[in-house]
């Protein structure tokens, strides 16, 4: 069916408003303009689609609508920052089951579609549900509801089994268009399995990468969907969203100096006793760590997870404001997976309230570790070990990592004297130039500011 172009011209607005949108959200400082932009396209596409002629289902369209709206503000609105990752993971999960649902409908219809079409839809589903399943997985890991990863026995061999019998199935699909309901009920079923059973081994290390990876799933999934159903709103955000995940997931496996296909398919744990560690970790307690920072000439704060855990993003901020008005320069030194999601350790300091302008990348700040009197790290663990540049046993070697190593000082603050989730001993630790501050991150903040305010 022709729509008209009242319809036409709206699905194009609100894809030209996805565009701009998500050019806004490639810098921080027009990051939430560029929400609000691609929100408004949401809204324009969906306006448009209720003027289609001979629309059915209006009111529970309309109830889908309110019931899904409501849902997402309120949870919008109580969700913490730091449990941020896990709603990213499961709103992307929900679009790619969603794109999925599309497919199963046009595939039990069974109306007659060209083979292309036909194709797209299969693979539109395929990588829909695997990413709904994978995306509650990672949801699931990140609450806290599933705490250790699972492994089948043989798991590369169930993966390629699972994997080739879905893409049987999608051929089969094709081949006999229009597919029996078992056939199309075998399928989605062995497609959700497979996004289930590869992402259950997948460690906390590894699912800023597969957060991403879902991400550009979801995004493909509805493109394919939407030229199934010829909305091209649907193919242009999809397709712009798949081809930004793709590019993020490739930046993040990067960062990680991991292939993607040993970030799925090789868990990172520790094996082997790899290169023995020499030196003793030496305690520091929060007077002498504030003095050697109030009292230094440059600071660089490394925040990790444990940061986001202790929500101590406010407290980092306040004792950074002190340190600045005693004439100290401090700035954050941000690696690219850390956290839990790409992006979750700018999220949390610029919530706090800390400008973009004292915030760097790897790149941007490494060079400078080695003029800085003290780097803090607060809760980071893996992108700070120096065994990364110097074990070739370790898992996590020739994973670029910030070179906190190297200034004069090294403060640590831990929880305790655990391993990070790649579940390798760090060697600064061990250091002579690093001192362990132990405790939450807030209060361990809270007692380093009180001192500082002693110390004038």
């Amino acid at each position: 069916m022709t729509m008209p172009l009242y319809v036409q011209g709206g699905w194009f607005i609100g894809a030209l408003l996805f565009i701009f949108g998500l050019k806004g959200m490639s810098s921080p400082a027009s990051a939430r303009q560029g929400i609000v932009t691609a929100g408004y396209g949401m809204l324009v596409a969906i306006a448009a689609t209720f003027f289609i002629p001979g629309l059915q289902n209006l009111a529970l369209m309309l109830a889908a609508l309110l019931i899904g709206g409501a849902a997402a503000w309120i949870s919008g609105k109580q969700v913490k920052m730091t449990d941020m990752p896990q709603m990213v993971a499961i709103y992307n999960g929900m679009g790619g089951g969603a794109a999925a649902a599309i497919a199963a409908i046009e595939f039990a219809k069974g109306d007659a579609h060209s083979v292309v079409t036909t194709v797209l839809a299969v693979v539109g589903a395929l990588i829909g549900a695997v990413s709904f399943t994978g995306s509650c997985v990672a949801w699931a890991k990140l609450q806290g509801v599933l705490k250790k990863a699972w492994r089948l026995p043989a798991q590369n061999a169930v993966n390629v089994i699972l994997a080739v019998v879905s893409v049987g199935l999608g051929v089969a699909m094709i081949g006999c268009a229009p597919a029996e309901p078992v056939l199309i009920l075998g399928f989605f079923v062995i497609a959700l399995l497979l996004g289930l059973v590869v992402t259950l081994p997948i460690g906390g290390a590894d699912m800023p990468v597969v957060i991403s990876l879902f991400n550009a799933f979801t995004g493909l999934a509805v493109g394919f969907e939407g030229y199934v159903l010829g909305n091209p709103a649907l193919i242009i955000a999809g397709i712009v969203v798949g081809a930004a995940g793709t590019l993020l997931t490739q930046l993040m496996a990067k960062a990680m100096n991991r292939p993607l296909s040993n970030i799925l398919f090789t868990p990172m744990v520790a094996s082997g006793a790899g290169e023995a560690i020499t030196g003793t970790m030496k305690e520091v307690n929060a007077l002498d760590a504030a003095a050697m920072m109030r009292y230094a000439a440059k600071v660089i704060i490394v925040p990790g997870y444990g940061m986001a855990v202790a929500h101590a993003q406010h407290k980092v901020w306040e004792m950074t404001a002190i340190l600045e008005e005693a004439g100290v320069e401090v700035k954050f030194a941000i690696h690219p997976v850390a956290g839990r999601m790409p992006g979750h350790m700018n999220v949390l300091l610029a919530e706090a309230g800390v400008p973009y302008d004292k915030i760097f990348d790897l790149d941007e700040i490494n060079a400078e570790f080695g003029q800085a009197d003290v780097a803090l790290v607060i809760g980071a663990n893996d992108v700070v070990n120096p065994s990364a540049r110097t074990d070739k046993s370790s898992p996590i070697y020739g994973m670029p990592i910030l070179d906190a190593d190297k200034a004069q000082n090294v403060i640590v603050i831990k929880r305790g004297k655990g391993t990070g989730y790649s579940g390798v001993e760090n060697a600064l630790f061990y250091t002579d130039n690093c001192r362990m501050l132990y405790g939450d991150a807030q209060p361990m903040a809270g007692e380093i500011i009180q001192h500082l305010k002693t110390l004038g």
